[in-house]
This record gives C-alpha cells, structure tokens and sequence, in this order.
C-alpha cells in the first residue's frame, strides 16, 4: 500500500478512536509534524509508533508490517 494511503487510514482510525496524531504528539512532548513523519514513514521512532499503536490497540509490527518484516 501507497506510503500516503496508509498514512490516511491511520489518520481514519485514530479519529475513530477519538484521538489524533496532534494529540499523540501533546501527549509525547513532541512536534506534530514528527508525529506525521513516522506515520508517514519518513522517519522512523519505535516511541512514536508505539503510542500510535497503542491508541488503536494494536502493535506496531501489525500496523507497519514492512518496518517489522523478519529479515532472512
């Protein structure tokens, strides 16, 4: 899926579950827009996609499955 694509479906999920990107990041202490380079998948921070993941209960690995793909 599209890097873009699967940054709105983030988005979509998160107001579904009553919160936000920019929420996330008041609640880390950190820029917005850091926050929506991670989801994008310009950068990357484990805290970040952690707290992403945690609001929508799921893991990071489920929600990024190429940045946790078991290299061989």
């Amino acid at each position: 899926m599209p890097a873009s694509k699967h940054h709105e479906l983030i988005k979509m999920h998160l107001r579904l579950a009553g919160s936000s990107l920019a929420e996330i990041a008041k609640e880390l202490q950190v820029a917005p827009s850091t926050v929506t380079a991670v989801s994008c998948g310009r950068t990357r921070s484990r805290r970040i996609e952690a707290a992403i993941a945690a609001k929508l209960d799921k893991t990071p690995a489920q929600l990024w499955l190429e940045r946790y793909a078991v290299k061989s």
